[in-house]
């Protein structure tokens, strides 16, 4: 009973066996001091003594706890604490570790999505079937060395991606270092797309201006020639090479107003200016090209100034691109009208609407989503005859993302058609 209460209170807070043996030695101690008192036993002797049972005592404690610490630190595997896990969940890109068997360690959200029979503890290499995939994961795991492979997804969309494999060091249990390899999917669709549009552009810029060229070098070439004493031929030929020789000067001021709006489009216009005497001025300068339509040009404004943040000299262009395509493309209807409201976009900020509508013969509802593509025509033919370059509606598209605004396009074929010019209006008391 001496010995059951300190163990249940002193000796408590210890751990089992260090317990164990303390009571063990003070037992042992309390023994060896009665024999000592009683003469049975040298001092000397019962020191060996007790030194000898407080080693049998605490060596297997110690024995036993250096057993369980190395059992402890075999069974945690660094590479699957939470830690690692949380670092690979955290990339933006889909991601996915692996040892050095193939086998899947984590993966984050994004790269389950991207490949959902991707499973923890399987290979990779049975969910990613693509050749180039494989191919790259066999060579990185066989040299411990980077690689990178790109290969086309057609699923659920076809999609242009890299794939990155970098060996990653990681600490073994005992000390040494192990490789991992950790994959990483890039998607590599819109750099694709951009450059097939700039490939798609330089030929086309090429075509259309290599056309009024070799009508020129043409009808220089007639001139100098055959037509060089036929006063009634030179005078019709001058009149063409003068016409293709506009229209390739209008293309490349085109061009080189697509280029500037481009390199500006991060920087918002920030002056106000009065959108009203701008389509004023358009419209009036259009009046030429009115008459020898015989088209006539309705002007509903509001005679209050209306104030918008923009820059002059593009809006400028802008309402000469839409006002001048209604009078070419439908003048059959004999009537165009421009007109500006206020209006609350959906979002339900304060917006001002500029409307040009024509009734001519309308645009099928398939071209109304690529209208504001470069060299875009519904009508090659036509569009040629007008003297277009097919950079107009482009050239709005980009000057209204640069003053935050958007072009909305509202067709019926027969029934003419609407384009809606809107910007974000300008807080000011006039505007409000």
């Amino acid at each position: 009973m001496a010995i059951d209460a300190p163990s249940s209170t002193f000796f408590s807070p210890w751990p089992d066996r260090l317990r164990h043996s303390a009571i063990i030695l003070l037992a042992a101690g309390l023994a060896l001091a009665v024999l000592v008192a009683f003469g049975e036993l040298s001092l000397l002797r019962a020191a060996a003594v007790f030194i000898c049972i407080a080693a049998a005592a605490l060596v297997p404690w110690r024995l036993h706890n250096v057993g369980t610490s190395r059992e402890d630190v075999r069974g945690v595997d660094p590479v699957e604490t939470a830690v690692v896990s949380a670092v690979v969940a955290g990339m933006p890109d889909p991601a996915v570790l692996l040892d050095r068997a193939g086998r899947v360690i984590h993966l984050n959200a994004a790269a389950a999505q991207l490949a959902p029979a991707l499973r923890k503890n399987e290979l990779a290499q049975f969910a990613l079937r693509s050749p180039e995939i494989i191919t790259a994961l066999r060579e990185a795991i066989a040299t411990s060395e980077s690689r990178r492979a790109t290969y086309l997804d057609h699923v659920p969309v076809d999609r242009w991606m890299e794939l990155i494999i970098t060996p990653v060091p990681v600490p073994t249990p005992f000390g040494g270092t192990d490789k991992c390899m950790l994959m990483t999917f890039h998607d590599q669709t819109p750099l694709r797309r951009v450059e097939e549009m700039r490939a798609d552009f330089v030929a086309n810029a090429s075509h259309e201006l290599r056309t009024p060229l070799a009508a020129l070098s043409g009808f220089i070439d007639t001139l100098q020639g055959p037509a060089r004493d036929d006063a009634k031929a030179r005078e019709r030929f001058l009149g063409i090479m003068h016409a293709q020789a506009t229209r390739m000067a209008r293309l490349i001021d085109d061009l080189l107003s697509l280029s500037r709006v481009e390199l500006s489009a991060h920087v918002r216009p920030d002056t106000l200016v009065d959108i009203v005497p701008i389509i004023r001025q358009v419209a009036d300068g259009l009046e030429p090209l009115a008459r020898e339509r015989q088209v006539t040009v309705d002007i509903e404004l509001p005679d209050a100034p209306v104030s918008i943040a923009g820059d002059r000299e593009e809006l400028l262009r802008l309402f000469e691109n839409l006002i001048e395509n209604a009078l070419k493309y439908g003048a059959s209807g004999g009537r165009v009208m421009v007109s500006l409201i206020l209006a609350t976009s959906g979002e339900g900020v304060p917006e001002v609407r500029v409307m040009v509508r024509d009734f001519g013969p309308g645009i099928a509802p398939e071209h109304l989503p690529r209208l504001t593509e470069r060299f875009y025509r519904v009508d090659v033919g036509d569009s040629r005859a007008q003297g277009g370059t097919g950079l107009g509606l482009s050239l709005v598209k980009h000057i209204l993302n640069r003053h935050r605004g958007r072009l909305l396009i509202e067709s019926v074929p027969k029934n003419g058609a609407t384009f809606t010019a809107c910007f974000p209006q300008a807080k000011t008391p006039t505007a409000a």
